[in-house]
Formats: structure tokens, sequence, C-alpha cells
């Protein structure tokens, strides 16, 4: 195991700042999202105030370089961060997460004046941003999407866009959506990157869609009907698109698993406390011994998510060789167990569990979502298998 995540009696050994980070997200979530939550998902309100309260906290750029206002941070603080956030809202960390996922696209492949124009704005959460790649034809095959940029204006200063973009978390209300275009031919080497302001003419938003969870992030179709963007907002250089993408998957998948991991730890906690009240047959049900058996699973397998994911991190902040597989490992790993949590602390609150007042089955549906996006958790497979074999 890697010297910077040794385990002690099966928790990793945080270095002080990490405890500090991992601490204020814990503080703000118990603070200012917890006591919410419930109500934004009744009520299908998106939080906008609450999440721009984070930018102050540094959460708006999390690992953004600090000359634009970052935070410069690793991936395994943003772990952290994120795993904190969603004991609280899985659905209001991942919102978070999807924000970051943009805003480091612009560091990362913007020149120094788009840095300077997009993310002050972005890491201080005064703008927040969404991410364009889904369309209602392709999911998982990324690379045959349609939506087309075509070149236009006096020496082509402009790109005219025309499509659609589907499952678009926070559009509608977000302020950017960086977004992935076909520049030339079909296939990945045709993809581009273009950031594309909310009052870019021609774009529009599909009705709010009715989903399982995540209900208080909306989620629409992103339109584009000629669609007029200056050509200066490109990111890098027409054909780099599905290289952007995919250099952001790896970051995405471990954000995406911490959610996991924090809800299903705040479930574990519910099912806990739950048990040590509740009474059947004479005794409290935490002394049957089938729903002892059942607690130490959800624990063992959530710690060894922790591990799993944890370890994930390190490999990306140190740019291992195999990074990649081991971020799809932890991504398929920690979102099927987390799910598996929930679900288990639905069943052992009974009947309870299914009322919304427990949240246990709010966790439940906005957990299941994480097993599909950033990368069904079959292609998670498809991947882990590929790099397997090819070594």
């Amino acid at each position: 195991m890697d010297a910077a995540i040794e385990a002690t009696a099966g928790q990793f050994e945080l270095n002080e700042d990490q405890r500090a980070i991992q601490e204020m997200a814990e503080a703000f979530a118990a603070d200012r999202v917890a006591p919410n939550a419930l109500e934004w998902d009744r009520k299908k309100h998106f939080p906008a105030d609450v999440i721009r309260e984070t930018g102050p906290l540094g959460l708006g750029g999390i690992y953004i370089r600090d000359d634009v206002g970052g935070s410069a941070l690793g991936r395994l603080d943003a772990v952290l961060i994120f795993e904190a956030l969603s004991r609280a809202c899985p659905a209001f960390a991942s919102f978070i997460s999807i924000h970051n996922m943009a805003a480091w696209m612009i560091d990362s492949f913007g020149n120094d004046e788009q840095r300077h124009r997009f993310l002050p704005k972005l890491t201080s959460m005064e703008w927040l941003a969404s991410y364009c790649l889904t369309e209602p034809g392709s999911g998982s095959d990324a690379a045959a999407l349609k939506t087309r940029a075509t070149r236009s204006g006096g020496n082509g200063s402009d790109y005219v866009l025309n499509g659609a973009k589907q499952f678009i978390s926070g559009a509608g209300d977000s302020d950017v959506y960086v977004t992935m275009v076909r520049t030339g031919e079909d296939g990945p080497k045709g993809i581009s990157t273009l950031v594309i302001p909310k009052d870019a003419p021609g774009l529009s938003f599909g009705a709010v869609e009715n989903k399982m969870g995540w209900h208080m992030q909306p989620t629409r179709q992103v339109i584009f009907e000629d669609c007029k963007v200056p050509t200066e907002n490109l990111l890098t250089g027409e054909g780099s698109g599905f290289r952007i993408a995919m250099a952001g998957l790896d970051g995405g998948r471990l954000n995406i698993a911490a959610c996991s991991l924090g809800g299903a730890q705040s479930a574990l906690d519910k099912a806990l406390a739950y048990a040590g009240e509740r009474s059947a047959f004479g005794q409290k049900i935490n002394q049957f011994q089938s729903l002892q058996f059942k607690l130490a699973d959800m624990e063992t397998g959530l710690q060894a998510a922790r591990v799993l994911l944890y370890t994930a991190a390190s490999k990306l902040d140190r740019k291992t060789h195999d990074a990649s597989k081991w971020s799809a490992m932890a991504k398929r790993f920690v979102t099927d167990t987390g799910f598996d949590v929930a679900n288990d602390a639905l069943q052992i609150h009974g009947g309870y569990g299914y009322l919304h007042d427990y949240g246990i089955e709010k966790l439940v549906r906005d957990l299941r979502v994480h097993q599909i996006l950033e990368g069904t958790n079959e292609i998670m497979r498809v991947i882990i298998a590929r790099h397997l074999i090819g070594r």
C-alpha cells in the first residue's frame, strides 16, 4: 500500500491539513445542508444561494490553481471534501463535483486569457458551471456525439452550434457550460471543447426532468439552435475535445465514488441509531444476531470501499501509470457498495425506512444514479479488463 495513505487500525492517517479540510466540509454540511436537505428534495428546490456559500470556503475550485482563486488541493483532498458533504446530501455534493470538473477543464486546457476570464468567477462560485457531454443518442459511446459546431462570421470568428445535450445537471441555472461538440470528422478526432455562457444567442433548455433521485438539482436538456459562440471560447484547439473529456473522467469517477461513500456512511449511521432504539420481541433489534451480521457486513464493505477510494485518489495525485484502472475500480466498487449499504439501511428501518422524513429512502434514490453516471459500472469493468489484458 502507498506510504502516503498508510492505514492504521483500519483508518487512514490523514495529515493535519487534510483533517482540517475534512472538518471544515463536515461543519458546513452539518450547519447549512443537513437541516435543509429533505425539504430541498421534497420541493425539488435548487439551493443556488447555499451552493454559492461554498465559494469563500475554497470549494468552487478545489484543484484549480491559486492564481485564479483556486485552492490548489489534490484529488485525495477533494475526495475527503465530497465524502463529508455527501453525509448531509449526496445530490448537493455531486453538483459541486460537476462544477469543479468543468472548472478544472478550463484551468487545465484553457489558455491564460481564458483562465483569467472564466475562473475567478467560477472559483468564487459567483458563476456556476455545468458539463455537457451526453446526448440523447450517445451515452456510454461518447465519441458518437453529434452536436455540430461550424465556423461562421467574418474570418470564421464564431461557431454556430446545432444539436442537444441530455441529462445535464444544473442546466438552466448554471452560468457556464463546458461543452463537447463536433467540429470535424466522425469519431474521437472530430470533437472539440467550447465554453458557452448562459446568454449565448440560440441556447435554450428543455423542461426539468422528473427523476428518481437528485431532486435538489435540476436536470434538463441543453439545446443549441444556431447558437453562436466566439471561437475564442475554444479550449486548446479543434480535435482536442475527446482527450479533454477523457482526462476529466478519472477525477470525476473518484468524486462520485466519494459522494456514494459519504451518503452510505450516513445511511449506516442512521441504521445503527435506529437499531439501538427500536425494540421487538422484548429486546432492542440490534441484539438479534442476523441484524448484527448485516451491520458488520455494511461496515466492512464501507471500510473496504474507503481504502480503495483513497488509494485510487493518491495514485491520481501522483499520476501513476495505473491511476485510470484504479479510478475505474474505485468507481465501480464504491458506488455499488454504497447503494447496497443504503438499501440495507432502509431494510433495517422496516416501514419507517420507506418514509421520506427518515431520510433513508432519499439516500437510496440519490445513490442509485451513481452506478450510471461518469461511465456506467459496466463500462468500468470494460476499462479494468482492458488494463489487465493490455498489461
